[in-house]
This record gives structure tokens, C-alpha cells and sequence, in this order.
């Protein structure tokens, strides 16, 4: 009995790195087809929208049911409530990477206002979280979660900076003002994707630790000491 719970928790884990790596494939073709103009990108990212949806019904699922007929104790049962709330978080980055591609779907449609480089550089410090997220939940490792949660920082004072220089195109010329709305969108969407990195980092501690650090503003950086 004891084997065949290990390995339903075992292929669970497998769900969500699964679903993790769609989620991460989703953000970078997202970006791909805004930086380099690729239509065709974009309706791969709906497909896999869809299969992440998939994937997150599955794991509920296989959570709800271990809850109900294994009743998992201590810190089985934090890694299976942990995996329900990670996979809801994947879930939402994987939206946010349908939200670029909406946006980038209309920019598609016009010249493009700049070359894009803080934008990419945003989306690839954005995967990484995500990609280093899932890699300390599987090994439960609270350091890796906590080092997520502080380059959080790093994303908002880029987001911050592409605000302003696309703010400077707007005074100076209104007919760039739809254009670089657009751009302030992705960037915020980028910005979301790596809060849900971070949310997975505060589930991670809370996982390894036995510690809610949600909400503690005087925990920022999710420490635990």
C-alpha cells in the first residue's frame, strides 16, 4: 500500500513538471513571436493553453482523490496540497502567455514601434523563475525558492523601465500611443508571470519548511528565519 502511494505521488510530480514545461514553452514562443514577427507562433500557444487546462483538471483530480482515500499525514500532506495550488498558479502563467499573444496578435498588425530588447530580456529572467520554481519544488529545495522570490525585484524594476521609455515615445508622438500600450501590457503580463514564479517559490518553503510566508511583508524574499 505503501509503494503504490509513493508512486501515485511519483506521477504526480510528473503532471506538474509536465505541465510546467508547457507552461515555460508557452512564455517563450509567446515572446518569440513578438520579437521576431512569427505569426504562426501564436496559435501554438493556444494549443498548449488548452493542454495545460488539461493537465490541471488531471492533477485536482489525482490530488482530491489521494486527500480522500490516502488521507496523506504531515508533509505528504502539504506536497499534494502544495501541488493543487502550484498547478493552479501554472495554470495562470499559462494565461498570461495566451494575454501576449493577444497583444502581440495586434502588434502583428503594424510597423513595429522599437527593437525589442528589454522586453525578450524581461520574458527570459520571467522563464527562468518559472523553470527554477518547478526545479525546488521537485527537489524541495527552500533555497532555490527563496532566491526566486528576490529576483521578483529585478523583473518589476524592468517592467518599471519599459514603462518609462515607452511613456517617453508616447509624449513625443500620440500615433505610437496604441502601439506602446500594447508593448505596457506584455510587460505587465511578464511581470504577473513571474509573481505566479514567486507564489510557487512561497509554496515551496511553506512545502519544505511547514511555513506560511504569504502576505509577510517583514518575510519578503520568502526567508523563513
Amino acid at each position: 500500500m505503501e509503494r503504490q502511494f509513493d508512486e501515485e505521488l511519483k506521477a504526480l510530480k510528473e503532471k506538474l513538471l509536465r505541465m510546467a514545461g508547457l507552461a515555460e514553452e508557452s512564455i517563450a514562443k509567446a515572446v518569440r513571436a513578438l520579437k521576431d514577427r512569427n505569426e504562426a507562433l501564436l496559435s501554438q500557444v493556444l494549443e498548449q493553453e488548452e493542454r495545460i487546462n488539461l493537465i490541471e483538471i488531471e492533477i485536482d483530480e489525482v490530488c482530491l482523490r489521494l486527500l480522500a482515500l490516502r488521507q496523506p499525514m504531515a508533509g505528504d500532506l502539504r506536497f499534494v496540497t502544495s501541488a493543487m495550488k502550484i498547478a493552479s498558479e501554472l495554470e495562470r502563467i499559462g494565461d498570461q502567455a495566451v494575454n501576449i499573444a493577444e497583444r502581440t496578435t495586434e502588434l502583428l498588425k503594424v510597423a513595429q514601434l522599437k527593437p525589442l530588447i528589454d522586453l525578450p530580456r524581461m520574458a527570459g529572467l520571467a522563464q527562468a523563475m518559472v523553470v527554477d520554481a518547478i526545479n525546488a519544488f521537485v527537489n524541495r529545495d527552500a533555497d532555490l525558492a527563496r532566491g526566486i522570490c528576490e529576483r521578483d525585484d529585478e523583473v518589476d524594476q524592468l517592467n518599471h523601465q519599459i514603462f518609462r521609455e515607452l511613456l517617453t515615445y508616447m509624449m513625443g508622438d500620440a500615433a505610437t500611443i496604441p502601439r506602446a500600450v500594447e508593448l505596457m501590457l506584455i510587460g505587465r503580463h511578464l511581470e504577473r508571470i513571474a509573481d505566479h514564479a514567486t507564489n510557487i517559490g512561497e509554496d515551496v518553503v511553506y512545502l519544505v519548511k511547514g511555513k506560511s510566508v504569504k502576505h509577510h511583508i517583514e518575510e519578503r524574499g520568502c526567508r523563513t528565519s
